[in-house]
């Protein structure tokens, strides 16, 4: 989704001219952009009358931003302990291969999904477990791994 004039402002007109609306005006615009793109930076920061350095301070020092843009859907693979020992690497792997994410983690080129890698979701009975946006789907499997793909890319 492109940034436009008109998106922004739909945003900025819920927020007086003070700095105390920083995040909350920042966390409007990454849901609504999935990231917090440059030229949405400088927009709010304008309209709130907050230096710009202030605003980047912000967005890099909480870890709900972003400053790359994400995917739709958001994959988190478990790689803690429990995960790894039932063959979360594998998994993990499998997600990285069928979305062409060629590092590490990333962002697919249609903007679909994101890939990453956490080291404890909490579910650990449920080994090897991933987090695709808010479900968590444990005892995958490389072919459970691309059945959840093919089913989130219908959403």
């Amino acid at each position: 989704m492109s940034v436009t004039f008109k998106a922004l402002e739909n945003i900025l007109e819920h927020y007086p001219p003070s700095s105390e609306h920083l995040i909350s005006a920042l966390q409007d615009v990454q849901a609504k952009f999935n990231y917090l793109p440059p030229e949405a930076m400088t927009a709010v920061c304008d309209h709130l009358g907050v230096p710009l350095s202030r605003g980047w301070a912000v967005a890099t020092f909480y870890k709900a931003f972003s400053l790359e843009p994400k995917g739709e859907h958001d994959v988190a693979v478990c790689l803690g302990t429990a995960c790894h020992v039932r063959g979360a690497a594998n998994v993990y792997e499998k997600f990285r291969r069928d979305l062409g994410i060629a590092g590490p983690e990333g962002t697919t080129r249609d903007l679909k999904f994101s890939l990453r890698q956490v080291r404890c979701l909490g579910c650990c009975s449920m080994a090897p477990v991933a987090q695709v946006d808010e479900e968590i789907h444990g005892n995958l499997s490389q072919r459970k791994a691309g059945h959840l793909l093919r089913m989130y890319r219908k959403r």
